[in-house]
């Protein structure tokens, strides 16, 4: 599909990820039935995948967002840079993280690491996508919704030099 210039390849659906989004959630509902958890977005990328989420939740939950950068362009910097810090105050709370894509795991890292320090009762992290073969974490994802190859991908909150977000399904960026 051509799109603005870009030439881009569909690989999941929008029907697909509702479908997910709806399962993941049904997860989480039954996770936190006595608990009542925050939700921490990263941003931008999160933001229609935990839009999505939190609507189909069957139980109540906080909500709050991060900022973080790592990428510029196609690819990693190496570095994280916090760019919006949460409000929330999460000691002694159940807190889920909401990530659109694990890519190499450096952003994650460094996010649960800070996270951590806060002292919550828990950290969940649930990802809309995660890629295992370039991935390098210390730790198990709670919920991943789609395990993908390792190729840049647009989308439903994932973008390239900040485009590309609105599509409604996930594309493979082509050359």
């Amino acid at each position: 599909m051509e799109y603005n210039g870009y030439k881009l390849k569909k690989i999941i659906s929008e029907d697909r990820i509702q479908k997910r989004v709806k399962e993941l959630a049904s997860e989480l509902s039954k996770k936190f039935t006595k608990e009542i958890p925050i939700f921490i977005g990263v941003l931008n990328g999160s933001f229609m995948f935990m839009a999505d989420l939190l609507r189909y939740l069957k139980i109540d939950c906080e909500m709050d967002f991060i900022k973080l950068s790592s990428y510029k362009g196609e690819g990693s910097t190496g570095t994280v840079r916090l760019l919006k810090d949460i409000s929330a105050d999460i000691t002694d709370k159940h807190v889920v993280i909401i990530e659109d894509i694990i890519d190499s795991g450096l952003t994650i890292e460094f996010l649960k690491e800070r996270l951590h320090g806060a002292s919550p009762r828990s950290i969940t992290i649930t990802t809309l996508l995660f890629k295992p073969d370039v991935a390098k974490l210390s730790f198990p994802l709670d919920l991943i919704g789609f395990e993908i190859p390792p190729h840049f991908v647009v989308g439903y909150g994932l973008d390239y030099n900040q485009k590309l977000r609105h599509l409604p399904a996930i594309y493979r960026l082509e050359q």
